[in-house]
């Protein structure tokens, strides 16, 4: 057998050599389809082609060619094509292991690549909310089934009802609804004239309606009053009680009112890119217009039914309800425009948008008209109380106790939230979580705290209704006595929710600024107005008045 040694070890180097040569015609072959899809230039190619004239030198060229970050792809010219290691050739003999031994290195089968980063979703398809969705839809449906047969009781008493029922409605229909109906269309002309004027004038118009709705609802208080009847006399105190703190509130925000300016003035510079961003305010507005328009109807045939003064209630927190949810729908939909545009940079459609907020996030518009009025409310009260500093220490404790959970209440439901509930499509309450916990990461919560924005939407409205209360008032009192009270307050209610429906674009616009600043502070569509802030804050170079906070859980 020792004879046949040397022939067989003479056989397998043969053999050997033919598979090099195998191997060296295949990978032009191979290189040459590469370049077809644009793997390598031919010199790199031509220089590997001549390298390989042994299998070492092969493997060698072929880690050449490996991505960086994973050794098993090979880089084709911007793609990517796995490279699986072929079976090496077997050797029997000890010099043939000997030699392959030096040779050759492990190559690793699996590596593992570094991990992406999450890309969020912008067009998330789920609905949020889906409880309260249900409730408002439900509601939706029972109180379109409760006006419409109110208005059947209205009509079926003024036809076939006895004499004196006959005679009532016809005095409710010939005093009471025409002055209503002034009053809807008094609010939306003003409505769109208040938006108008914010969206031309910003610097001026923050100034004007602090003072405005302070001389509008002081005005409506003293006429009512002067109507020397007692129902006139408990609204008219109301109005003047309310004017007072109104007046006392503007002299105290007035170190804000310069910076809450520019940034009215910066956040609604993107409204002239896009065209038809104010049709779904046009388009609610015109639904919150025919829906009180039959809602006044609704309110008359309950004078015919049991109990009125309950059902009346009922119909007027109906309509509370729908009325911040339309204001919701078109806060979200201009949140999405504007907020993709600051982060993303695109130019959406804003049909779609709006489609979006009347479907995907019709729940967390529900759920946030609910509780962010009485949230924001009942927080203004406790840090109110806060500012009683007194020598009751259980009081002034228990004070600070009902701040504390207002503001717990507060990072977890709060008007900040659309934008994200825009943008990503979350549920209201972590919207709310996230944003506040990127306002509180970039250090923006004295800013956002002191925001006077959601102060000058509201007064707006309240001056929108005081006007609607001057014009109506005087009319019924010198028709029909009888109904000045009750129509004053209904037109008021007319007039501020038409109003802030209208106000929901600036709203939005404001919002998106600084949500998205405190998402992407380093964004080329953001100027130093809001780091200019806070480095005076820090410095302390400017004062800014505020009511007590609690620091922040840790």
């Amino acid at each position: 057998m020792g004879t046949f040694q040397p022939a067989e070890e003479r056989e397998m180097e043969r053999r050997k050599e033919e598979e090099r040569e195998e191997n060296g015609s295949k990978l032009p072959e191979d290189l040459e389809k590469g370049g077809r899809v644009g793997v390598l230039p031919e010199q790199a190619m031509e220089r590997d082609i001549k390298n390989t004239n042994n299998q070492g030198d092969m493997h060698a060229a072929m880690l050449h060619r490996l991505n960086p970050t994973n050794p098993l792809r090979i880089i084709l010219n911007g793609g990517v094509r796995v490279a699986t290691p072929s079976p090496q050739p077997s050797s029997s003999g000890p010099s043939g292991h000997h030699r392959h031994q030096h040779h050759q290195s492990p190559v690793p089968r699996s590596i593992s690549t570094p991990q992406q980063p999450a890309v969020i979703n912008l067009n998330s398809k789920a609905y949020t909310d889906k409880l309260y969705l249900f409730l408002f839809v439900l509601h939706l449906i029972l109180a379109v089934g409760l006006v419409g047969f109110l208005v059947f009781k209205g009509i079926h008493g003024l036809l076939y009802a006895s004499e004196s029922i006959k005679r009532k409605e016809r005095r409710v229909l010939q005093y009471f609804l025409p002055q209503v109906e002034v009053a809807s269309l008094l609010s939306i002309s003003l409505a769109f004239a208040w938006q108008k004027a914010v969206r031309l004038w910003p610097k001026f118009m923050v100034h004007f309606i602090l003072w405005c709705s302070f001389a509008m609802s002081l005005s409506a208080g003293i006429l009512l009053v002067c109507f020397q009847m007692p129902a006139t006399e408990g609204v008219g105190v109301c109005f003047l009680v309310f004017a007072i703190g109104n007046g006392l509130y503007a002299c105290w925000v007035s170190q804000r009112i310069g910076f809450c300016s520019k940034v009215f003035i910066k956040s609604l510079e993107p409204v002239e890119k896009f065209p038809d961003l104010n049709q779904p305010t046009y388009w609610m507005l015109g639904a919150g217009f025919l829906w009180m328009s039959i809602w006044i109807l609704a309110v008359i045939g309950a004078l015919n039914f049991y109990f009125p003064p309950l059902i009346i209630i009922v119909l007027v927190l109906s309509l509370a309800w729908t009325a911040e949810v339309m204001r919701n729908v078109a806060n979200i939909t201009v949140s999405r425009v504007i907020s993709l545009y600051y982060l993303r940079g695109m130019q959406s459609n804003t049909q779609f948008c709006l489609q979006r907020a009347l479907t995907r996030n019709l729940g967390s518009a529900s759920l946030g008209s609910l509780f962010v009025p009485t949230i924001e409310a009942l927080r203004i009260l406790a840090r109110g109380l806060n500012l009683l500093e007194g020598e009751d220490e259980f009081m002034f404790s228990c004070a600070h106790c009902c701040l504390h959970v207002m503001n717990s209440i507060f990072r977890r439901g709060n008007s900040w939230a659309f934008v994200q509930i825009a943008s990503y499509g979350r549920d209201f309450v972590r919207a709310s979580q996230d944003t506040w916990k990127l306002f509180e990461m970039n250090d923006m919560v004295p800013i956002v705290d002191s925001d006077i924005t959601s102060s000058i939407c509201f007064l707006t409205g309240v001056c929108s209704g005081s006007i609607c209360v001057i014009v109506i008032s005087s009319w019924t009192f010198t028709v029909h006595r009888g109904f000045t009270a009750t129509i004053s307050l209904l037109s008021f209610l007319v007039g501020y929710l038409m109003t802030r429906i209208a106000m929901a674009l600036p709203h939005a616009c404001v919002s998106c600024y600084y949500v998205c600043y405190a998402e992407n502070p380093e964004g080329q569509l953001f100027d130093g107005t809001i780091k200019d802030r806070q480095t005076l804050l820090k410095l302390n170079r400017e004062v800014v008045t505020t009511t007590p906070r609690m620091p922040p859980s840790k």
